[in-house]
């Protein structure tokens, strides 16, 4: 497995061995040994599943407190994924890093706990799997506004389909700072 760093620390796109023949492909899609080795220590204690379809874009999603560190991927379709450093204390508080996933490129992203998340669906339809190092805590659900201009994040869609809940997500520095997660 080929571990790339990304401008924020500890954010990672993972490239797992792949395996095919003309029958197909094998990979593992996770392996604590294999990623502990790439710096991912953290134990996965639930997997989610979403479907969505072209232009929705679900996020900026975090836990506080039980913040949640994901490992995610594309099972079918292509997205753009993001992760955003909402840690006060850290330096690279409020800047954000992104990557194509896609049932094509088999990437992976590691996004660790103390960062927002989310992406948007390239794709006619997406098939998005991720792992969670917390459970998820609907009292300690927090979002920050995908289109936070502080923030800059420059997404591939000019008018993305919204939950009403993410389109009414507060901006960054609008967020108590006890809101948000300890570095």
């Amino acid at each position: 497995m080929k571990a790339i760093e990304t401008a924020l620390d500890g954010v990672l796109i993972l490239e797992p061995d792949v395996f095919g023949d003309s029958r197909g492909f094998f990979m593992e899609t996770y392996n604590q040994r294999r990623y502990a080795d790439c710096g991912i220590k953290l134990d996965f204690v639930q997997d989610n599943l979403s479907y969505s379809s072209r232009g929705v874009l679900r996020g900026l999603h975090y836990q506080n407190p039980h913040a949640q560190g994901k490992l995610v991927y594309v099972l079918s379709g292509e997205v753009w994924d993001v992760a955003v450093d909402i840690r006060p204390s850290s330096p690279q508080f409020g800047k954000w890093t992104a990557v194509t996933l896609s049932a094509e490129n088999r990437r992976q992203f590691y996004i660790p706990p103390g960062f927002a998340h989310g992406f948007c669906v390239l794709s006619e339809t997406a098939l998005f799997s991720y792992k969670c190092t917390d459970l998820y805590h609907p009292e300690c659900d927090g979002g920050i506004r995908w289109d936070d201009s502080d923030i800059g994040i420059v997404w591939p869609i000019n008018e993305p389909l919204l939950s009403e809940k993410d389109r009414d997500q507060p901006l960054l520095k609008d967020v108590p700072i006890g809101r948000l997660p300890r570095r």
